[in-house]
């Protein structure tokens, strides 16, 4: 005998039966608590004063010119942009909307932060290849919860691109092992 079963299929993912405006309630309900206005002040004059401290050190690599760059031309720039988005924040986006709250997982950007210091310390001594694969094996492992065979694939995908790219292909002055 062949049985017959009045069950309701489910849908693989409940939010799929959901209307745009419900599940943007859904999304609001679960956002974490807002920071309010002194904290979102607070972080943007962290962030401007990151790019003030990347102004000053790409000063004292040397900038060059645009036709003849030197090692701080391209962090000076990007400290600049820092720099001018932490103001812009700081005066024009507060009026705008909540950031987040600081939670457990805000310290997990100083790690980010401090393994760069680390690649930064490292690179000199023992070239870009070593630092940049231990760092994006962190990111990818500790930051974004990746497998190790994910971690350790793409890791060494993005190590061989950037050697590709900036030591094969543009011949930078980056120090480098190989």
């Amino acid at each position: 005998m062949h049985e017959t079963t009045n069950a309701v299929p489910t849908p693989a993912d409940p939010e799929e039966d959901l209307t745009p405006e419900q599940l943007a309630a859904k999304w609001e309900a679960e956002a974490p608590p807002a920071a309010g206005p002194v904290a979102n002040l607070a972080s943007s004059a962290v962030a401007t004063l990151i790019g003030i401290a990347g102004i000053v050190f790409s000063v004292k690599l040397g900038l060059g010119t645009p036709a003849q760059p030197q090692p701080g031309m391209w962090p000076f720039i990007m400290s600049l942009v820092i720099v001018v988005l932490g103001l812009s924040q700081m005066f024009i986006g507060r009026h705008g909307g909540e950031g987040e709250k600081f939670s457990r997982l805000s310290w997990l950007v100083l790690f980010g932060v401090a393994t760069l210091v680390g690649l930064v310390a490292l690179m000199p001594v023992i070239g870009f290849e070593i630092p940049s694969l231990l760092l994006c094996i962190v990111w990818m492992k500790y930051l974004g919860g990746e497998t190790w065979r994910s971690t350790l694939l793409y890791s060494t995908l993005v190590v061989v691109a950037f050697y590709a790219i900036f030591i094969l292909a543009l011949g930078t002055t980056i120090p480098h092992l190989f």
